[in-house]
């Protein structure tokens, strides 16, 4: 479990396919700190720590997560945003956040509001997700806000904290963002979609 409040950024140092599977690794600021076999989120998703080498870390991607996430667009040199798993004990900052991505979105639209700034993303509806106003999202691993939400569109507000550290700063229009749903509006969607 994570709480979806960014730790540090990582930065893409390797790329290796092997049959199915990615080989990622990593430089980061807490790898020290990191040990195998530990959950670590990339951009909202969960992977296990499989290796580390000095300031770096590896970690593995089997084919579905590839598929259902932005990773396979990964290259190296890209900025990434990385949260160790949530302690029991401590605040909850963010939300509950799995670090299992349910779809990939777009960056639609990047709108400058005197110091904040306004992220419009958009997605694939037939899957069944949704947002409520207020409610929460994870976007690239990143706890936040519902400002604004559509049947396949919603915006989240940025204040500059959370653009200078984490990988906002780095969106255009049509980057592709890895979205975790609200768990217990997956829960609602689920028993409607099934008449309960």
């Amino acid at each position: 479990m994570f709480t979806g409040i960014i730790e540090t950024l990582g930065i893409i140092k390797d790329l290796k396919k092997e049959n199915d599977n990615l080989h990622i690794t990593v430089s980061s600021t807490i790898t020290n700190e990191l040990k195998i076999d530990q959950s670590v989120a990339h951009n909202g998703v969960c992977l296990t720590v499989v290796a580390i080498n000095n300031d770096t870390f590896t970690v593995t991607a089997i084919r579905e997560t590839i598929e259902k996430t932005n990773l396979g667009d990964w290259k190296g040199g890209d900025l990434i945003n990385i949260e160790r798993a949530m302690k029991l004990g401590d605040r909850l900052d963010g939300h509950i956040v799995q670090g299992h991505v349910d779809q990939t979105g777009t960056c639609k639209s990047i709108e400058e509001a005197n110091g904040s700034w306004y992220f419009t993303f958009e997605y694939d509806k037939t899957l069944n997700n949704i947002t409520i106003e207020k409610g929460s999202i994870t976007v690239n691993g990143v706890s936040l806000t519902v400002v604004n939400s559509k049947i396949n569109e919603f915006s989240v507000a940025i204040i500059p904290y959370t653009y200078q550290n984490t990988n906002f700063k780095n969106f255009r229009i049509g980057t592709k963002i890895n979205l975790e749903f609200d768990v217990v509006g997956k829960y609602v969607a689920r028993l409607h979609s099934l008449n309960l």
